[in-house]
């Protein structure tokens, strides 16, 4: 009896915490809402009343200084945050307010908040600088026209109320155009990624590289996870966290990714747990291994990682043949689904890889990494090498 009165407990106060965690992750993405919402009508009022107005230049930072005399502490109005609301709103405040109803948008408007700040803008000293013009931040023909003619769907809109303003003005400063923005946007919803984070993607390119990794998933996979595993990878990793010549090997490159592994996870995307490198595989008294063997969560499936710091060669497919045949006889549970191999190199040729690949019926893909050092190919033959720049600065000693 004992025990079936302390296993109601435990049951109870579990049922509390979750009921407690998820009122407070629906109050934070409530006040995130609101707080979008503040921004875009200040801002939106902002940018009307400079133009109409003829407000000069420093007219943002006088208000920013009435607001702070107004209300001392308040906080997320300096005269730069104002700016980002300026711009945050000639972008986004007419493809947003023409999705919400007439009584949202007066809810809005009518908040004590709201109506206080824009009274303030109404009645600020800054009038004495009415006379003076300033400049309305330009947008692109491109953009004007997408803005015109975009209807956002309830998911979209969802996605633009995931994330916080700090995330947005990343994304509008970052991204050229909506579709990039969104893509963004929703990525950043569903992992739940910091501005840091986010800005890491960004600079990795998955908008462009995201889903386009050369492999042979659409004819080995079963259809349960096919697309799912197509949208998991990506053609090029960054890995800003590692700074390695090309004098260095593949030991020390997985050296360097183990002991950078959280970074690693978080490169490769969502769902991936580390089960260890050089992980040992066994078949007639003899030993094998591969380079890093993840478990994929969404997939649930093993992920095996081979290693590579040159140019892809039509042999790497067969060994990773091998081991992915010996994963699936000794390693994966039965429960699992059929486990996936991928050759991380430095550089490849598609058609190499697709005849690499071709009568292979294990899941294997390639793709490119990218290191924080390395420059640019467009800019090769423009900047100094390392080496060179290191002579040229010796030379000045």
């Amino acid at each position: 009896m004992k025990k079936i009165l302390e296993h109601s407990y435990i049951s109870f106060i579990a049922e509390l915490k979750q009921s407690i965690i998820k009122s407070r992750v629906q109050a934070a993405r409530l006040a995130n809402r609101e707080q979008l919402l503040l921004y875009l009508s200040v801002g939106k009022r902002l940018s009307e009343k400079i133009k109409t107005e003829k407000w000069g230049a420093k007219v943002l930072q006088q208000i920013a200084a009435d607001l702070q005399a107004e209300l001392p502490g308040l906080r997320g109005f300096s005269e730069r945050n104002l700016q980002n609301m300026r711009q945050y709103a000639d972008e986004y405040a007419g493809l947003l307010f023409g999705q919400l109803t007439t009584a949202q948008i007066q809810k809005l408007i009518t908040q004590s908040s709201t109506a206080q700040f824009q009274n303030l803008i109404r009645q600020s000293s800054t009038a004495q600088l009415k006379n003076k013009k300033t400049k309305r931040p330009l947008a692109t023909a491109q953009i004007e026209k997408q803005k015109k003619t975009t209807s956002l769907t309830q998911e979209q809109l969802n996605y633009f109320f995931s994330v916080t303003f700090t995330h947005h003005m990343l994304l509008l400063n970052r991204c050229k155009n909506l579709k990039e923005r969104f893509f963004y946007m929703q990525f950043a919803a569903a992992q739940m990624l910091s501005v840091e984070s986010l800005a890491h993607h960004i600079e990795a390119k998955i908008f462009t590289k995201q889903g386009k990794m050369p492999s042979n998933f659409a004819v080995t996979l079963p259809s349960t996870m096919k697309a799912t595993a197509l949208d998991m990878f990506r053609d090029e990793y960054l890995f800003d966290f590692m700074q390695l010549d090309d004098t260095e090997d593949e030991q020390i490159f997985e050296a360097a990714i183990v002991a950078n592994i959280k970074k690693f996870i978080m490169s490769l995307g969502k769902g991936f747990a580390f089960l260890g490198n050089q992980f040992r595989l066994e078949l007639e008294e003899k030993e094998y291994s591969t380079d890093l063997l993840f478990y994929n969560r969404i997939l649930q499936c093993l992920v095996a990682f081979e290693l590579k710091r040159g140019r892809f060669k039509p042999e790497y497919a067969g060994k990773l043949n091998f081991y992915l045949n010996l994963l699936d006889d000794k390693i994966k549970l039965p429960h699992e689904n059929p486990s996936i191999g991928i050759i991380l190199c430095k550089e490849k040729n598609n058609a190499v890889v697709e005849y690499s690949f071709r009568n292979i019926n294990k899941a294997m893909g390639v793709a490119t990494y990218r290191l924080s050092s390395e420059v640019p190919k467009e800019m090769k033959g423009i900047l100094p090498d390392a080496a060179t720049l290191k002579k040229l600065l010796n030379s000045k000693k």
